[in-house]
């Protein structure tokens, strides 16, 4: 018998890689990058470089072996997955792209998508965003016999919100107002029904809203054993990044996609968690090793972001927190100047501090993008943005509304849903009721006729059509046969609908001229999508951010300033931060002074605004606050008022004419305005 001898590949040996990962990486990084199988929690802490191990790690998976096809990237934005493969690309080499990388809603649209006989859907379902899913939910609040008068009824927006945060959070529409909205517990019942009314209204329409991707991907998983493992088989690494901001639902969801070869990393820093009001639960950061027995645990400490001083202060918040994952961050940088802690009479001479020492940054050479102010909520910040316009300080404030939730995108987006999906209700009506002369009545009987019918798109055709609309009816038929004539063509699609459009927007907005150029753009960057759908369900999940009606062109010789709420500054970073209104009422929140887990998250906030700063911070708070309710003396934030001198410098304004003041607190003068 002869014999052949296998030998053994040497380039899955890591003195065979073309990358010199242990050269490049920190210890705690390269023991990530090298993890082969089994579950792993990589507990990131903040500016540790946890992307750049994810990279590494996809480089080195495809290096040893793996086919990128087979290994899933789930990341909290499909921008940031984009980037991540780009990057990793970019150190290895193009196979980096054939990565499977996204959200858990572009994931499970994708898997929806396919299997969507399985689920009772057509392939050619739709997705709804936020914004017509609250539309929706008014539409069939209308058609409830609601006692009006009595007592308030919640707004489509909070019912909205109502339903959503049953989904994500798995607890009952009851157990959702008794815990959040107990002013509207009388009306439990008919909120109820109007849930039971809102999700078959979406199934008899074929619509998805956002929580339904997550529901409906976890039953066909759950229900289907050989889908699931037809699908997880071919998942052989499963990385989730930025695990600290997931719900329940997707946590199983994580469980399911790998239940075949458990080869699953989760990422994140539970000190991070800060989204629990979309849902997301820090607890399964904490219950990831009891769900997945063997769990590796990797910790990132070292800090390549901030001075040892901004990171003393991050720890001694941290550790004030009841429910964590012990880490210290540290750094090799130098340990920089103390965080200060300046306290003003009131919120004019805060406004009057902060604008000042932004100049004197500038001054001193800094940009003004390299600068940022933080706060808690969007209103926090108002008396600064006079303070600024009178110093002639531009800024740019984060927190507005995006490019699709605007009314005029959104009537363009209406009529692509309806040539798409001829029974997504609520499009039709937006489109519809653009017409002059049709009211909810009329727009009602012609898409219920539209959808009974078998030629949808000629509601001119309608016995509800009248002589006194019937031309912009034809109108209106004759874009959808444009529409099926450019099928494929999707620039020329859109700019079908963006030319019949076009006198409708006139009619509606005084801004009409800045609404079209808006509309001009999105002709100009569709033809990335490969088709209509593709467009129509990219923009609903992951929506494009600008729009011209809210930012006014201006001759700027530089970059601006940030105006931020914490919220929206998670992940970023800059030279200097000022963390204003740091009070406490604020941060933390008064309506989270009674519960313990709120009270963390407020906690977590701070921490997350804390490690925003790179080499300068300043936490800022007027002794004297004034409110719609009236004025009342504040106390700093209950989180930082016990921290020591020798880690938080407290500062004292003192106005360029005064007296000196004697005491230990540094003095700063400030000048008059």
């Amino acid at each position: 018998m002869k014999k052949f001898v296998l030998r053994e590949d040497s380039s899955q040996k890591p003195e065979n890689y073309s990358i010199p990962y242990e050269d490049l990486l920190n210890s705690a990084q390269y023991e990530a990058v090298m993890h082969d199988d089994g579950p792993a929690l990589l507990i990131a802490g903040a500016g540790t470089g946890k992307t750049r191990t994810l990279i590494y790690r996809v480089a080195r998976l495809i290096e040893s072996g793996i086919d990128p096809s087979q290994i899933l990237l789930l990341t909290f934005t499909r921008r940031s997955a984009s980037e991540m493969l780009k990057r990793a690309s970019g150190i290895l080499d193009e196979r980096c792209r054939r990565v499977k990388g996204g959200t858990f809603h572009h994931f499970c649209s994708k898997l929806l998508h396919e299997n969507a006989e399985k689920i009772g859907y057509p392939e050619n379902f739709t997705i709804i965003d936020a914004s017509d899913a609250m539309d929706t939910i008014h539409l069939l609040r209308g058609q409830l016999r609601i006692e009006k008068n009595r007592s308030r009824f919640p707004k489509k927006s909070t019912l909205y919100s109502i339903f959503s945060s049953s989904i994500n959070k798995q607890l009952s529409i009851e157990d959702i107002l008794d815990a959040e909205y107990p002013q509207f517990k009388r009306h439990t019942e008919a909120i109820e029904q109007l849930n039971d009314n809102y999700q078959s209204y979406k199934e008899q329409n074929y619509v998805m809203d956002f929580d339904d991707l997550l529901v409906k991907t976890r039953e066909l998983l759950h229900e289907n054993s050989s889908v699931r493992e037809f699908i997880s088989s071919r998942l052989k690494h499963v990385m989730v990044d930025e695990y600290q901001d997931t719900n329940k639902l997707q946590a199983e969801l994580t469980q399911l996609l790998s239940s075949v070869h458990q080869n699953v990393m989760a990422v994140g820093d539970d000190a991070q968690s800060i989204y629990s009001f979309r849902g997301a639960d820090h607890t399964n950061m904490l219950d990831f090793p009891d769900q997945f027995a063997g769990t590796k645990l990797i910790k990132l400490e070292e800090n390549y972001r901030s001075t040892q001083n901004i990171l003393n202060l991050a720890n001694s918040v941290l550790e004030q927190a009841d429910q964590k994952f012990d880490k210290t961050l540290y750094t090799e940088k130098e340990e920089g100047d103390l965080p200060g802690l300046v306290k003003s009479a009131n919120m004019n001479d805060q406004s009057r501090f902060i604008s000042q020492m932004i100049l004197n940054l500038r001054e001193q050479g800094r940009e003004l993008a390299d600068t940022a102010v933080l706060f808690r909520n969007g209103r926090d910040s108002f008396d600064l943005e006079v303070e600024l316009n009178k110093k002639n300080i531009p800024f740019i404030k984060y927190g507005g509304q995006k490019f699709t939730e605007a009314a005029h995108v959104k009537d363009v987006l209406a009529h692509l849903r309806v040539f798409i999906n001829p029974m997504d209700t609520i499009s039709w009506n937006r489109a519809l009721m653009l017409i002059d002369g049709i009211g909810p009545k009329t727009a009602q009987e012609l898409f219920e006729w539209a959808q009974q019918s078998s030629e949808p798109f000629h509601p001119d055709r309608s016995p509800a059509a009248s002589d006194r609309y019937l031309k912009q009816l034809k109108a209106l038929s004759n874009l959808f046969a444009d529409l099926k004539a450019n099928s494929g063509a999707v620039t020329e699609q859109l700019r079908s609908v963006v030319d019949y459009y076009s006198t409708f927007c006139k009619k509606r907005f005084d801004d009409h001229p800045k609404r079209m150029k808006d509309l001009e753009a999105f002709v100009d960057i569709s033809g990335k999508y490969s088709s209509l759908e593709k467009l129509i369900e990219e923009v609903a999940l992951d929506p494009i951010e600008a729009t011209a009606i809210e930012t006014e062109t201006a001759e700027k010789d530089e970059s601006p300033l940030v105006l931020s709420t914490i919220h929206s500054a998670k992940g970023l970073e800059w030279e200097t931060v000022f963390i204003m209104q740091c009070l406490d009422g604020i941060i933390p929140s008064g309506y989270a002074l009674d519960d313990p887990d709120q009270l963390d998250e407020e906690l977590r906030l701070l921490y997350v605004a804390i490690t925003r700063a790179k080499e300068q911070l300043f936490i800022t708070y007027p002794a004297l606050f004034q409110s719609h309710y009236g004025d009342y003396f504040s106390n700093p934030s209950r989180f930082i008022e016990e921290v020591e001198d020798e880690k938080l410098e407290p500062w004292l304004l003192v106005e360029e004419s005064s007296n000196s003041i004697e005491g230990n607190e540094a003095q700063k003068e400030l000048p008059n305005s």
